[in-house]
């Protein structure tokens, strides 16, 4: 028999609003965002009920194919952490959901296509998947976001998004949990291409790290964390040549972005996840409970 588990997050504090998707799509409202060179862009959200607290439910055996981690409102009911979870908390900073651990290798991730968008243990080829080596920053997502596949980036090479919600790799000094919602302020982003496809990396940093009020922009990552920005590209171009497979690319001159960029580009995507939860664009496979 499967077990399960409900576990109250520490740290899993959403200081935000759940999504209330039905009343998105009726009437969008927006925050307001500006970037250096461009004209403001508007996040999408819109009111609900207070949600102090988000819950996990883990269902199934850590690292078994059935491994599934469910998020609960403070009601009891089963939430989307892709489309639940808020996005923006104002002030710049923005909801983090950890899907991989640092200094863990099992491939962790947001089950786009079930419902309610669990977290699981990735498989191919009837295997479950385990990068060949430790990650070491916390990995997952931004809620809330959607790289659109069919959406050219002229920017980057003309390439598709991944139909996946935006990555971030999270550098703080703290090993986050599956499922924890972290508050994060971002500070970079790297536009890797992976077979062919855009994956956007944001390089963040959890609010409640030392160092968090030292760091603002990608040059403050150089000097309070010199070489990390090297080794995040090197360890997503390279992860997965042990396997067989030629090495990622990046785009952007192979240099990471700044913060007004990376603001960007969850801005866009953001954006894209509106029009798919509004349903103005096919969402083929993909889960919008």
């Amino acid at each position: 028999m499967a077990a399960t588990r409900v576990i109250a997050s520490a740290g899993n504090a959403v200081s935000g609003v759940l999504l209330c998707r039905a009343q998105l799509r009726a009437t969008p409202q927006s925050l307001n965002l500006s970037f250096r060179s461009t004209q403001k862009r508007r996040l999408f959200t819109c009111n609900a009920i207070q949600n102090p607290q988000v819950q996990i439910k883990e269902e199934g055996q850590p690292e078994s194919f059935d491994y599934r981690v469910f998020f609960l409102d403070n009601s009891g009911k089963k939430i989307s952490p892709w489309h639940d979870i808020p996005l923006h908390l104002g002030d710049g900073v923005f909801n983090f959901i950890v899907e991989i651990p640092k200094e863990s290798s099992a491939k962790m991730e947001v089950a786009t296509d079930e419902v309610y968008t669990p977290i699981k243990q990735d498989t191919k080829k009837g295997k479950l998947r385990y990068y060949p080596y430790n990650i070491n920053w916390n990995y997952g997502l931004l809620p809330q976001t959607w790289e659109d596949p069919s959406l050219a980036n002229t920017e980057v090479e003309g390439a598709f998004g991944d139909n996946d919600p935006v990555d971030v790799v999270e550098i703080g000094d703290s090993q986050g949990k599956i499922g924890q919602v972290m508050k994060v302020k971002p500070l970079a982003a790297l536009a890797m291409i992976d077979e062919g496809e855009l994956d956007w990396k944001i390089v963040a940093i959890s609010l409640d790290d030392p160092r968090a009020s030292l760091v603002n922009d990608v040059d403050d990552v150089e000097k309070h964390f010199p070489g990390t920005l090297t080794a995040i590209r090197d360890w997503f171009r390279d992860y997965k040549i042990p396997d067989g497979k030629p090495a990622n690319r990046f785009g952007l001159d192979n240099k990471p972005a700044n913060k007004d960029y990376a603001l960007k580009v969850i801005t866009e995507t953001n954006e894209s996840w509106a029009k798919l939860v509004k349903r103005s664009i096919p969402s083929g496979e993909l889960s919008l409970v």
